[in-house]
């Protein structure tokens, strides 16, 4: 039976980003752009995705056990302490608590997570907290372009820290121009939207 494999938002995206590179729809280089990543860490994401497929993707923090992590034991006795004597204090407080009274000091963090896993305390919904839902895409390709600047070192030690100048497609994600400049510029734009007219009009 095959395992499966649950990818997040990310690394869906990353996914995506690596099989047109493999398919040859994207350059390294745009690739690098899309997931703000160098062109080395685009190979490496290769080579582990011909390896691996998509486990080769997921993130390794997300497999590996926190070092920091609680044994089950001591989970168990600070909840056992909070349920018998702090069952109606929240998190901060019954951390201050253990801490003060009986020298264990964890986060409060820890602590909430511990309550609410257990059922004994339960967050309050915040009042007046509007939901902003995300836009949607354009339908059409050409319709929405989004302009950005992207500094890094690009060419690594092969050369100077630079901008990366990048008009994308909102509709489809495809990169309309890319062009390379020193810095971000009201010149640079106006270059990148140059050879954006000149290859692609006013669709």
């Amino acid at each position: 039976m095959e395992e499966l494999i649950s990818l997040s938002h990310k690394e869906l995206d990353k996914l995506s980003v690596i099989e047109r590179v493999e398919r040859g729809e994207l350059s390294q280089i745009e690739a690098a752009s899309v997931l703000n990543r160098s062109t080395r860490q685009i190979r490496r994401l290769q080579v582990r995705y011909r390896k691996q497929g998509e486990q080769g993707l997921v993130s390794c923090r997300r497999v590996k056990p926190s070092n920091n992590r609680l044994s089950n034991t001591r989970r168990e006795e600070i909840i056992t302490i909070i349920a018998s004597q702090y069952e109606d204090f929240g998190p901060t407080l019954a951390n201050e608590m253990l801490a003060e009274r009986h020298n264990i000091h964890v986060s409060a963090e820890t602590v909430r997570q511990l309550m609410t896993e257990r059922g004994i305390w339960r967050a309050k919904a915040r009042r007046g907290a509007n939901a902003h839902p995300m836009r949607e895409r354009r339908s059409k390709r050409g319709e929405l372009i989004q302009i950005d600047g992207s500094p890094h070192v690009w060419f690594e030690d092969r050369g100077p820290k630079c901008t990366l100048i990048v008009f994308i497609d909102d509709a489809t994600s495809e990169l309309m121009g890319l062009q390379f400049w020193p810095q971000e510029t009201t010149e640079s734009y106006m270059s990148t939207l140059m050879q954006y007219l000149q290859d692609h009009g006013r669709l």
